[in-house]
């Protein structure tokens, strides 16, 4: 399975639900630190006037952008759904491929990519596209997993693999410094608690690795624990 293949992404987003329940997990199940939040607070650091969110998914973290920060945002999805998801949140979304940015050079202090640069099928063209409409000095985060990620539970249901998708923690800092004048990563490792074994079926079902095995898992009582390792990465374009 290739986490990047257009057509497997074009089905994955052409509706929210799945999307939405892994989501909840991290959510209202994470115990410790939260990428997302390390993503957001890499952003306010830089006191963006206007920033760019590419995958922006049905809008939570642009709208969390336009309402604590007030800057001005515009948000990307190559999904009509998430788009129309988005702009129901008020946000400025429009359908684009991060891989070919509708947007001229230097238009943005800041760029976002949250959970979707593992999807893109040409990662050096999408990172490149990122830096092109950048201003100089300008950053892009980008918020990834890690190969271990939640291994405990794919150890439950049998699947010892790694997930060494295309930009994870382990190997994303490449791509970025072929574009980026410095690269920082900011690791998030946490706990997810599932409080039940319907709440760990809910989520590996919704899984893009795993959703085959979502009836195999065995019955246990009480919460289950699984350790969370997702990181931001902090990117600047030379000035």
């Amino acid at each position: 399975m290739r986490f990047n293949d257009a057509e497997l992404v074009r089905r994955e987003y052409a509706s929210e639900e799945r999307l939405l329940a892994r989501r909840v997990v991290f959510k209202d199940f994470i115990e410790g630190p939260n990428a997302e939040d390390l993503a957001f607070e890499a952003v306010r650091e830089v006191a963006p006037n206007r920033v760019l969110e590419v995958g922006c998914g049905p809008g939570y973290f642009a709208e969390r952008l336009l309402r604590e920060l007030g800057a001005g945002v515009v948000a990307l999805d190559v999904s009509p759904r998430m788009v129309e998801l988005a702009r129901e949140r008020g946000v400025d979304a429009c359908l684009g491929d991060v891989q070919e940015l509708p947007f001229g050079e230097a238009e943005f202090d800041c760029a976002v990519a949250n959970w979707m640069l593992y999807h893109v099928p040409d990662l050096d063209r999408g990172i490149a596209e990122l830096a092109r409409v950048l201003r100089p000095g300008g950053r892009l985060v980008a918020a990834t997993f890690g190969e271990d990620h939640l291994r405990e539970l794919w150890t439950l249901l049998g699947d010892e693999k790694t997930s060494a998708v295309e930009f994870n923690r382990q190997n994303g800092a490449g791509p970025l410094s072929r574009q980026f004048a410095r690269v920082e990563r900011r690791d998030a490792d946490g706990v997810v608690a599932f409080p039940d074994r319907e709440a760990v079926r809910k989520y590996v079902a919704a899984t893009i690795r795993g959703a085959h095995l979502a009836d195999s898992i065995p019955e246990f009582e009480g919460p289950y624990h699984a350790r969370s390792r997702a990181s931001a990465f902090v990117a600047e374009k030379a000035s």
